[in-house]
């Protein structure tokens, strides 16, 4: 029986992931309602001593020793100034006689009563406020509640053993007269039940708890009222419909990467909330993939996303012979490849974090060049001028380019027009026409050549005439002979 036992309670462990200890302490509760069911007594303090090997079962009722009390029929101490008040009081009653020095005793009387309402009228002036008193009396009911089952007088506690002493624990044995009967075996059964599942539940809370604001990987399991129910291991967790990427499609089976947003615990035991909107996503990918923000070399600053369209990262590096955007870039584009196919597309920006405010605002408007940048450090805000080419280019689609730069930068940020680069540009369009002059020369001078070329396929035309003219008259010549 005891070999059955263990294996039962080993394999209660396995499948709940709870130790051993705490397995054995629910066997030992459950015992001790039992016995208190059938064979026990309401102000007894149980404790049960279960050995799983030989099966013995030790009961015992512990008690801590305290001081000689009076009690009120409540059960509450009595202290002694109560009782010298009520003294007091019943003295001054006979007091009030209809003779002369009662007359006397009755002008004392009130002469008092004013001298005791003015030292209370004092002590409430001086008094300290309500909630500090109200703390005060908490304190002091606590000290004073007396409980029979937790709790043994000392003169009674000496009965038992004479050497005990206050503030100690009086342990008393107690006998098991005999087997335990069904209902307390079923109430046995609803304690061990009941205990094991909060274990269970305290050891997935603990777990989980420590893995706040980290990655961990789930599949998919189905969909609920909006929600997304993901396996994680020992629990389910949940992602909500304001956690989960428009666009993206949670096919059941489907594995993941969600980043642990919060840990809580309910009724119906912990609550794991995964996101795969979250910013910190991005970032945990990023220390996950890239060797120089894990050690530190290369510092993650800031970052600002639009789950699945687009992210932007701000990184700085303190190392000379360390280029920041490259190391998470990777060779080739590995490393940012990687981290886009885990967020299913989304783009990825990289660009390098600046002291200087106009240098970071100029830098987050990438691919956008920027020719200069206005603060306004009051209301937070600045005013970016790019050339008129450039001017789509910086607000993006939909605005979205430099939503993303103002998030990152934390300022707000207006894209307007420069109108420095128009008239650069104008300038530049008639210094043209002066400038191209000797190129003209050189045309007209190339167009020369030309002419004299078209006219010496002319001159040869003509000399093949004369020759033929020649040639004719000779064999005129030749006939007349």
């Amino acid at each position: 029986m005891s070999k059955e036992v263990l294996q039962a309670i080993k394999a209660i462990c396995e499948e709940k992931h709870i130790p051993v200890e705490s397995v054995l302490a629910t066997i030992d509760q459950a015992l001790a309602a039992a016995y208190r069911k059938d064979f026990g007594d309401k102000m007894q303090n149980l404790k049960v001593e279960f050995n799983p090997e030989t099966m013995d079962i030790k009961v015992f009722d512990v008690k801590e020793v305290v001081e000689d009390q009076e009690l009120d029929e409540e059960g509450n101490v009595v202290v002694e100034g109560e009782d010298d008040s009520k003294e007091s009081d019943d003295d001054s009653k006979p007091a009030q006689g209809g003779s002369a020095s009662g007359g006397k005793s009755d002008d004392d009387d009130k002469t008092k009563k004013d001298d005791d309402k003015d030292e209370k009228k004092e002590e409430r002036d001086s008094s300290p406020p309500k909630a500090d008193q109200d703390d005060g009396d908490t304190e002091e009911e606590e000290e004073e509640r007396f409980n029979p089952k937790t709790q043994i007088m000392i003169t009674e506690a000496k009965e038992i053993k004479k050497d005990v002493k206050i503030g100690e624990e009086l342990v008393q044995e107690l006998e098991v007269p005999g087997e335990f009967g069904r209902m307390a075996a079923q109430t046995a059964k609803q304690v061990i039940i009941q205990r094991l599942r909060e274990a269970e539940r305290e050891v997935v809370f603990n777990e989980y708890k420590d893995k706040e604001g980290e990655l961990i990987n789930g599949s998919i399991q189905r969909t609920e009222a909006g929600n997304v129910l993901v396996d994680i291991g020992q629990a389910t967790a949940i992602m909500p419909p304001q956690e989960q990427v428009k666009g993206e499609h949670y096919a059941p089976g489907a594995q993941l990467r969600f980043y642990i947003k919060s840990v809580a615990t309910t009724n119906r035991g912990p609550e794991v909330i995964v996101s795969r909107t979250d910013k910190e996503l991005v970032r945990q990918l990023f220390i996950m993939e890239v060797p120089e923000i894990a050690d530190q070399v290369v510092e993650l600053k800031s970052i600002a996303r639009e789950p699945g369209n687009r992210s932007k990262i701000a990184v700085y590096t303190e190392e000379e012979n360390v280029d920041p955007v490259g190391s998470c870039v990777g060779q080739r584009g590995t490393r940012v490849q990687f981290i886009i196919n885990e967020l299913g597309g989304e783009k990825i920006d990289i660009i390098e974090w600046d002291e200087n405010d106009i240098g970071f605002i100029k830098n987050a408007l990438a691919p956008a060049k920027v020719v200069d940048v206005e603060l306004d450090e009051e209301n937070k805000t600045a005013i970016a001028k790019v050339s008129e080419d450039q001017f789509s280019l910086a607000i993006g689609k939909q605005g979205q380019n430099v939503r993303l730069a103002s998030g990152l930068t934390g300022w707000k940020i207006d894209i307007k027009e420069s109108k420095e680069s128009g008239k650069e540009e104008s300038e530049e369009e008639a210094d043209e026409p002066t400038e191209d002059k000797p190129e003209d020369k050189v045309e007209e001078k190339e167009s020369e050549p030309k002419e004299d070329k078209e006219d010496k396929p002319e001159k040869s035309n003509e000399k093949k005439d004369e020759v033929k003219d020649e040639k004719k008259e000779n064999k005129k010549k030749k006939s007349d002979d």
